[in-house]
């Protein structure tokens, strides 16, 4: 698990039957997306306002295997890596109290803003890629050795 952001659900979060609304997971797992870039360096203020490349989503689930309530300390697992020259796709664990209660996927593709065409993801999301996937595969080392 390459990235966690820990974030407590807010009554803003929740539906009606005081359950996170669906949507909702979504954002939280972007909030996360945001966070990893932030604290691996990437400066977010250029990232998200460069008007020569954007990432947009592609595709975007959830699957939910128990409810989160307003006040559940959450952790979100986030693991991305690379699918393609130009793609990239983050794959989420929401956990509570360690149950992971629900698992997200968003795909990105990285394109020239102005014409709308791919283009080849650039250097600091490649970095940024490389750095959580060696991050995860410590992880996993560390989890393989405490299961001998």
């Amino acid at each position: 698990m390459a990235f966690n952001y820990n974030r407590t659900v807010r009554f803003q979060d929740t539906d009606a039957a005081g359950v996170v609304y669906f949507a909702n997971v979504l954002a939280i797992c972007h909030e996360a997306y945001e966070e990893s870039l932030g604290a691996s360096g990437v400066n977010l203020k250029e990232f998200f306002s460069n008007p020569s490349v954007a990432f947009p989503i592609v595709h975007a689930s959830v699957d939910f295997f128990r409810p989160m309530f307003c006040g559940d300390k959450l952790i979100v697992r986030l693991m991305p890596q690379k699918v393609g020259v130009e793609k990239f796709e983050i794959n989420y664990e929401i956990v509570v109290a360690d149950m992971v209660v629900a698992k997200a996927i968003t795909r990105h593709v990285c394109i020239d803003a102005n014409s709308r065409h791919k283009r080849d993801l650039p250097e600091q999301i490649l970095e940024w890629l490389e750095a959580n996937r060696k991050d995860a595969e410590n992880m996993e080392r560390r989890k393989s050795r405490e299961v001998i």
